[in-house]
């Protein structure tokens, strides 16, 4: 996996899978890559990590019934580390991207936003906290 520390501002560190049925996609890659899964309440919700030999490879979890209503696809999301979530959120509206989702804070000490860049495709903002650097957003190290 992505390791936080050494990556820094300006590189990818995290993944998401945004899955339209969780379990199936938890038994896919446990099938296809052997990968294992740890499900974790996080967010009011619940959040899946995914790990290979015993490392986080990224997350995911249930799309909400709201997005499968309107027909979202299940999709992986890359993150990109941040000093500054809130600054390149805004950065990244001023330079002809679009803020998705606005900044929030997640358990484990990160705070996070979703943008489009400035032809449209998604990507996450990672802010590792000052108590969650080498954190991968759940609460514990990768």
């Amino acid at each position: 996996m992505f390791d936080r520390v050494t990556n820094g501002a300006g590189r990818f560190c995290w993944l998401d899978l945004a899955a339209s049925d969780a379990e199936a996609a938890k038994t896919f890659y446990r099938e296809m890559f052997s990968w294992t899964s740890h499900d974790q309440i996080a967010n009011g919700g619940c959040l899946t990590r995914l790990q290979s030999s015993g490392r986080d490879v990224g997350s995911l979890y249930q799309l909400r019934s709201v997005h499968l209503a309107r027909g979202v696809p299940s999709h992986w999301t890359p993150y990109i580390q941040v000093h500054d979530v809130d600054e390149s959120a805004k950065r990244a509206a001023s330079c002809g991207g679009e803020i998705v989702v606005r900044p929030f804070t997640v358990s484990g000490g990160a705070r996070i936003a979703l943008i489009t860049d400035s032809v449209g495709a998604i990507v996450g903002l990672w802010e590792p906290m000052e108590s969650g650097v080498e954190e991968n957003g759940l609460g514990e190290n990768s």
